[in-house]
C-alpha cells in the first residue's frame, strides 16, 4: 500500500461507562491527526450509532464505521458493521457466529493484553479475518506477540488507539487502499483481511498514566469491570 486511507478502528465515546467524548468532537479532530474516518466502537452499545449515521451524512468525504466492543466471556471483541449488541459474556464463538450472521465483521480486541484479552490459544483459533495487532492502550510486547500471530495465520491486522481522551486519537491506526469509497468496501476489505496496522504503542510513562486513569475510573464505577 504506497497510497492509503488511515481510519483509527477502536474508539471509545460517551456511550461508554469510561468516556466522555461526543461523537462530534472525534469527527472534528480526524483531519489533524491525519485520519480518514474511524469506527465508534463503544462498550456493549450501539447508542451511538443514529448520530454517526448524521454526522456520515453531514461528512460524505469520511469514513465513519459502526461497531461496537463486546465483553464476551472469554475477552472482548470488535465487531463492525453491526447495528446492535449482544448481551455480554456470552462465549466468544457463539459470540463470532452472532456477529457474521447479521453481516458484521468480528475482531478480537488487544488479544494479548492480561485482561480483558483473549489470550494466545484463542487468538490462533478463533475464526476471524484479523485481529487487533496494534491497540494504543497495550504494551509493545504484547502488540508484538499479536502481530506475530496474525503473521503466521496470514490474516490481516488492524490497529485502533482505544481511544478514550481526544489525545489518543490516531497513536495507532488501520490502513486500506486509497482507491475505497465507503464504509461498505471498508467492511468488505477487512472481512477479507486487506488492512494492516500502523501507529505505535504507548511509551512506559504513558502506561503508568493509563493504569492510575482506569484505577481512578473504575473506583468510580464501584469497582465494577467493563
Amino acid at each position: 500500500m504506497t497510497e492509503s486511507l488511515r481510519l483509527d478502528l477502536h474508539v471509545h465515546s460517551r456511550h461508554s461507562p469510561d468516556s466522555r467524548l461526543e461523537v462530534r468532537r472525534i469527527v472534528e479532530t480526524l483531519g489533524e491527526r491525519g485520519l480518514q474516518g474511524f469506527a465508534l466502537t463503544d462498550h456493549n452499545s450501539v447508542a451511538g450509532h443514529a448520530e454517526l449515521a448524521q454526522l456520515q451524512r453531514d461528512h460524505p468525504r469520511l469514513f465513519l464505521v459502526p461497531g461496537v466492543e463486546i465483553s464476551t466471556r472469554e475477552g472482548h471483541l470488535l465487531a463492525y458493521g453491526i447495528s446492535e449488541a449482544p448481551e455480554p459474556q456470552r462465549p466468544i464463538r457463539e459470540v463470532v457466529e452472532w456477529v457474521r450472521a447479521r453481516g458484521g465483521v468480528p475482531v478480537p480486541a488487544h488479544p494479548s493484553r492480561w485482561f480483558h484479552g483473549i489470550g494466545r490459544r484463542l487468538a490462533q483459533e478463533l475464526p476471524v479475518p484479523a485481529l487487533e495487532t496494534l491497540n494504543g492502550h497495550t504494551a509493545e510486547v504484547g502488540n508484538a506477540r499479536t502481530e506475530l500471530i496474525a503473521a503466521k495465520r496470514g490474516i490481516g491486522s488492524t490497529g485502533g488507539s482505544d481511544v478514550h481522551d481526544l489525545s489518543d486519537l490516531g497513536r495507532c491506526f488501520t490502513e486500506f487502499r486509497e482507491d475505497l469509497t465507503g464504509v461498505g468496501e471498508i467492511l468488505d476489505a477487512l472481512r477479507a483481511g486487506h488492512c494492516r496496522s500502523g501507529g505505535r504503542s504507548m511509551n512506559p510513562r504513558e502506561r503508568v498514566q493509563l493504569a492510575l486513569h482506569h484505577l481512578t475510573g473504575r473506583v468510580g464505577r464501584g469497582l465494577r469491570p467493563i
